[in-house]
């Protein structure tokens, strides 16, 4: 069994590991891994845009506002405070690294936009893929940096804590790094690190419609559960209202961007809807247009709602949307002349790994940034592009509070036990674990989606208490294989899930449980005490 060894060891390679790997790699060797391709994560599908108080109309207590009333009373308001007030050094950074931004007819001024729940312009976008610009530029640099190796095809199994080595160990517990599975060769290896972050994404591969790429399993949430550390608020999965409804298409996102251009969202009659459940109309936060949608479905039977550009010039929408305008029309729709047809898929996990501002986990040598984390940002619901923010500042964070603490840290020198695993794989057997998980899948979209009861939740977790039992007869009785690993990763995300959801005893955000129909909070429900986490112990 092979042994690597690196100062930082970051495991997933979107925004927020790259990110921490650049304000990093001065300090020592930075190895990320990654269990795909460098540029598969979530951050290249990122749409939208990233916010940030860029304009003389805007300010921070503007921002931070809109951030608490989307979080419907959980959001954590110096964590808010922190990472909005450092937003401009944050896209600073981002430019200095090589990032465009779409610009004002002038040539000097950024163009911004607006986003549900956002009571100004405030979102910085590159047209209408920020998210793949920004990743472009941060790989980029972090290709050409002498201190950053970039391992793909290599899925991080679970990490190796001191305790786990030698029980008789009297310091405190301390993750050293983890083990490795090298997806083409089988093989799986240590890689050893004074510190080990987790920037793994989110989860919404959990549901059957998401907007997520195809790894987005939790991976990292699991690992970090497995370890020992706290796990909170999972039941706050955001929907994203607006996915692209067409049978050869489960989740070609279609930004919230577009609604803030002078999108409507109509119903199946060509009636607008929104302005009855919210004063912002189709701008209202996500959770609300989330259960708006789902509610005029349900209502009128038909099968999507459809979001209405028509009033846009097919020039604008051209210029400012070329992806979606492309996309749309590889599926026979024309946006300029028609309405685009959209249901809600999960799309962002606001719970996660508990961690500080700085990324710091419950464990020494654990960090946890970005979708991953449950630093306190976002509450019972995001803020639309709050997300690539987070990534940045978390990851900004966690660097300099590792500078503060490098004269202290050391290289592990313990000696990890061997893998040990069972060599035996069986191919028939192999075909049930994609059964086993298209059916976690359904059964969390039917029973822990957009609209939840205690009825359904108690199901829901019956039957998952089944599969995870099979799921760990896999995992102990066959050779380690990447389809295994994001199985038992997924269900088990999915019973942390399905656990917070049975905990809170409110709706809230996000999570609508109609057991407990929607009393609204105040913004001295967190002085008062009122909005707890869900706080998930190992």
């Amino acid at each position: 069994m092979s042994v690597n060894q690196s100062d930082f060891l970051v495991i997933g390679s979107g925004l927020a590991g790259l990110a921490f790997a650049l304000k990093s790699a001065d300090l020592g060797k930075v190895i990320i891994v990654t269990k795909d391709k460098a540029p598969s994560a979530n951050t290249t599908w990122a749409q939208g845009g990233i916010a940030a108080v860029m304009s003389k109309d805007d300010s921070f207590s503007a921002h931070i506002q809109d951030t608490l009333r989307a979080g419907a009373g959980l959001c954590k308001a110096d964590i808010v405070r922190n990472f909005i007030e450092q937003a401009p050094e944050r896209i600073n950074d981002l430019i200095n690294w090589g990032v465009h931004f779409d610009l004002q007819p002038d040539g000097q001024t950024v163009h911004l936009t607006q986003e549900g729940g956002h009571r100004v312009r405030r979102i910085l976008h590159f047209e209408d893929h920020t998210g793949a610009e920004i990743h472009r530029a941060l790989l980029s640099a972090c290709q050409k940096h002498p201190n950053i190796q970039i391992v793909e095809d290599h899925f991080a199994i679970d990490l190796i804590l001191n305790k786990q080595v030698d029980a008789n160990d009297i310091n405190p517990n301390r993750c050293v790094g983890a083990y490795v599975l090298n997806k083409n060769s089988g093989e799986v290896s240590v890689y050893l690190a004074k510190s080990t972050i987790l920037s793994t994404g989110g989860a919404g591969k959990v549901y059957l419609y998401t907007s997520n790429w195809s790894g987005a399993t939790g991976d990292g949430v699991a690992i970090a559960y497995r370890a020992g550390a706290r796990i909170a608020n999972m039941e706050f999965m955001q929907f994203h209202p607006t996915c692209l409804f067409h049978r050869e298409s489960r989740n070609f996102l279609i930004s919230e961007a577009l609604r803030g251009e002078g999108g409507e969202l109509i119903n199946s009659q060509g009636q607008a809807f929104m302005k009855k459940y919210h004063e912002m109309g189709s701008l209202a936060p996500r959770d609300i247009v989330a259960r708006s949608i789902d509610a005029e479905i349900k209502k009128s039977g038909a099968q999507c709602v459809y979001l209405d550009m028509t009033k846009k010039s097919r020039d604008f929408l051209l210029m400012r949307f070329p992806v979606i305008f492309k996309k749309c029309a590889e599926y026979g729709i024309d946006m300029a002349t028609q309405p685009i047809p959209v249901v809600p898929a999960a799309h962002y996990l606001c719970g996660g790994v508990v961690t500080d501002k700085n990324g710091q986990t419950d464990i020494l040598g654990l960090w946890a940034l970005g979708e991953t984390a449950c630093s306190g940002l976002h509450g019972a619901n995001r803020l639309a592009s709050n997300s690539l923010l987070e990534c940045l500042a978390m990851a900004h964070n966690c660097a300099m509070e590792i500078h503060k603490q490098w004269p202290q840290l050391s290289q592990p020198t313990i000696t990890p036990r061997p893998w040990i695993h069972p060599q035996h794989t069986d191919a028939d057997e192999m075909i049930v674990i994609t059964h086993m998980w298209e059916e976690i899948r359904h059964l969390m979209w039917n029973y822990v989606g957009i609209v939840r009861s205690n009825k359904r939740l108690e199901r829901a977790s019956h039957r998952l208490t089944n599969i995870l039992e099979e799921v760990r007869e896999y995992y102990s009785n066959f050779r380690i294989h990447s389809d295994i690993i994001e199985l038992r990763n997924i269900a088990i995300v999915a019973d942390l899930t399905i656990k917070c959801a049975l905990l809170r005893k409110e709706s809230r955000g996000i999570h609508y449980n109609l057991d407990f129909p929607w009393t609204g909070w105040t913004e001295g429900d967190r002085a008062k005490g009122l909005a707890e986490d869900t706080i998930i112990f190992r």
